[in-house]
């Protein structure tokens, strides 16, 4: 996966540094060139000077094929930029930016850029939010702990009960579109063909989720 992080702070340098060590392909980019020592020795993305709303910067740093875009700069006001160009110019499937006003939080949200707020959070959660973009959270809450999702449901689990998504403390079904129509299940509701479902999940239990829905009939 080719990302691209905007901002090479402490959040960016160790996003960087994590993803790279997972072997995918790192673009971070900084407007101030001496953030490139937060990077660790042997560092083998690439850094890039310039601002992260540029579109000549964004392009040398190769956009143009990004499969996902952080913006976590200490500007609210350049993360919205960066963010809306990755999204709304290049087209990039994942973006996701880092608010610390959360008033402005809407404003991403209405744009559909999610993003994470708190600094003990913010690396975890966005890392866990690249790894799992299918689960994009719609809504989250505190400093991110627990995070509102929606995913279509697989098909192995038709006819059983929506409540055996549950896992106590970590995943638990709270709404179900079904045809159209926005429904609270009851114990006994059971899966249909084309639910879609509003889990609300722990920020550390994203990978669980994936799993399950990943899951396939017999294994």
């Amino acid at each position: 996966m080719r990302v691209i992080i905007v901002g090479c702070g402490r959040v960016g340098s160790r996003l960087a540094a994590q993803l790279a060590v997972e072997g995918h392909d790192v673009r971070i980019v900084d407007r101030l060139p001496t953030t490139r020592r937060l990077l660790p020795v042997g560092f083998p993305g690439q850094f890039h000077e310039g601002n992260g709303f540029s579109r000549t910067v964004l392009e040398g740093a190769g956009i143009g094929h990004a499969d996902a875009f952080v913006a976590v700069t200490s500007s609210d006001s350049s993360n919205i930029v960066s963010a809306r160009t990755a999204k709304e110019t290049y087209g990039v499937p994942l973006v996701l930016a880092r608010v610390y006003d959360p008033a402005r939080a809407d404003l991403y949200r209405e744009l559909g850029i999610p993003t994470v707020a708190s600094v003990r959070w913010t690396v975890h959660q966005i890392h866990q939010m690249l790894l799992h973009r299918h689960l994009t959270p719609e809504l989250s809450f505190g400093n991110g702990e627990t995070l509102l999702v929606r995913s279509e449901l697989p098909a192995y689990l038709t006819g059983r009960r929506l409540t055996e998504c549950d896992v106590d403390g970590e995943i638990r079904v709270v709404e179900v579109t079904r045809a159209g129509r926005s429904l609270v299940p009851a114990h006994h509701t059971p899966v249909e063909p084309g639910d879609l479902v509003t889990f609300a999940v722990a920020a550390t239990a994203l990978g669980r989720l994936r799993g399950f829905l990943d899951k396939e009939l017999g294994t």
